[in-house]
C-alpha cells in the first residue's frame, strides 16, 4: 500500500468559458399593412419625380419605413420628421 498523502493533487484545468451557444435575437419588426405600402410607394414616385436622386431615394425610403412601421407614423408626419432635422 502506497502513501499517496504527500503528493500534491493535479490542479484541475481552468473550464474554458462557455461559447454563446444561444444566438443573438434580431430585433423582431413590425410589417407594413398593405395601406402603408401603398401610400409610401405614392409618396417615392412623387419624390422621385421632384429631382431625388437614387441614393436619396433609398435614403429617404428607409427612414420613412422605419418611421411608418415602428413609431406608427403616417406617411405626412414621417416626411415632416425627417424634413424637420
Amino acid at each position: 500500500m502506497s502513501d499517496n498523502y504527500d503528493e500534491q493533487p493535479t490542479p484541475e484545468p481552468a473550464p474554458a468559458p462557455a461559447p454563446n451557444s444561444v444566438p443573438k435575437k434580431k430585433r423582431e419588426g413590425k410589417k407594413m399593412t398593405d395601406k402603408q405600402k401603398e401610400d409610401l410607394n405614392k409618396h417615392m414616385t412623387k419624390m422621385a419625380k421632384s429631382g431625388m436622386s437614387a441614393s436619396e431615394l433609398k435614403s429617404h425610403r428607409m427612414k420613412m419605413m422605419g418611421r411608418m412601421r415602428n413609431k406608427n407614423m403616417s406617411v405626412n408626419k414621417a416626411h415632416k420628421d425627417i424634413s424637420g432635422k
